[in-house]
């Protein structure tokens, strides 16, 4: 069936009896973000399986019997193919065959044509949902940052929400990453909002250039202490201090973080990296694979904790500031080195 904006993400958010969401359309952000509320949906504690739109045609029962399957601690499951096209008509056409299927599957594809076999099979059918992505308008982006902010515990007036929103360049997975950026430095909760302002975005947008930065991100998640001890002394040589040395690390942690949840769920690296919308160049691929075989989600997520708090030291006046930035990133690197 069709689904419009106003029905799908209800449905995402409790699936009920449909066994199949096919999200298809131009905004491929949009799609993997409606696709991340399902995950959220069902569970913290939740399993993802990834599969491959190559393997689905080699195996097209593969969709099916992973959609019946128990997880092997009795935790909810969902399944996610990223990619797709017509290639898994007949994978998507097992499952909503099939006699029963216990976990909702998400198929994302581009844009599909009107002639095409896997999106006429889903709006033929009860049993899935279609809905096709279309690029947000500025309103839309606006109106989204606002809503995305309360949800992670920010109030954000009209002007910053618009601020925010072009900076996102329309696409609302990088505006969701970033409020959570600001949301964290914050301290900012649902229960504990706090005021995003123009000061706050102005100290976390005050990066150097990204090239600038790498070889610290590179020398910290990589395990290097000494080295990351250099860029340290490089960086403040050249006036490069404090919260976009924290911000530029941070943000290959929350990385590190969602890959390494993808590798500990049974998937491997290579797979992990070269799937559409890693958020990984292709000339990062080798380090953050390195990075990788480091940093586990537990891991990451501490980092992530320890880094935000010497963050926030570093915006207030009364905290040991710069100090505090520079001992926290080389415990991490130390760290990072002992998990070999």
């Amino acid at each position: 069936m069709k689904a419009n904006r106003g029905q799908i993400g209800p449905a995402l958010r409790r699936p009920g009896n449909v066994r199949l969401f096919l999200l298809h359309g131009p905004d491929e952000a949009g799609s993997r973000a409606l696709a991340d509320e399902l995950a959220a949906a069902m569970g913290a504690g939740s399993e993802r399986v990834d599969l491959a739109p190559g393997q689905l045609k080699a195996d097209p029962a593969r969709l099916a019997d992973e959609a019946a399957s128990v997880s092997l601690f009795g935790d909810a499951r969902h399944i996610r193919v990223e990619g797709a096209g017509d290639e898994v008509t007949d994978a998507v056409a097992a499952l909503l065959e099939a006699n029963a299927a216990g976990n909702p599957a998400v198929v994302i594809a581009g844009t599909l044509r009107a002639t095409s076999k896997l999106l006429k099979l889903a709006l033929a059918s009860p049993l899935a949902m279609a809905f096709a992505s279309y690029p947000l308008s500025a309103q839309d982006m606006e109106r989204l940052a606002v809503d995305e902010g309360r949800a992670q515990g920010l109030r954000i007036d009209n002007d910053v929400a618009r601020r925010l929103a072009t900076a996102a360049g329309g696409d609302r997975a990088i505006l969701a990453s970033e409020i959570g950026k600001y949301a964290l430095f914050l301290d900012a909760t649902p229960e504990g909002p706090v005021e995003l302002t123009h000061e706050v975005v102005d100290a976390l947008s005050a990066d150097a250039g990204e090239a600038d930065l790498n070889r610290l991100v590179a020398a910290v998640l990589s395990g290097d202490p000494r080295g990351a001890e250099a860029e340290l002394a490089r960086l403040a040589a050249i006036g490069t201090s404090g919260v976009p040395l924290v911000r530029a690390v941070q943000r290959r942690l929350l990385l590190l973080a969602e890959l390494s949840g993808q590798v500990a769920a049974g998937n491997s690296i290579g797979s992990v990296l070269g799937r559409p919308g890693s958020g990984v160049y292709p000339r990062e691929q080798e380090a953050v694979a390195q990075q990788l075989r480091r940093w586990t989600p537990a891991r990451a997520a501490t980092a992530l904790e320890r880094i935000a708090q010497a963050g926030r030291a570093a915006m207030s006046a009364r905290g040991p500031g710069e100090l505090a930035i520079e001992t926290e990133l080389g415990v991490i690197a130390r760290n990072a080195a002992r998990a070999r």
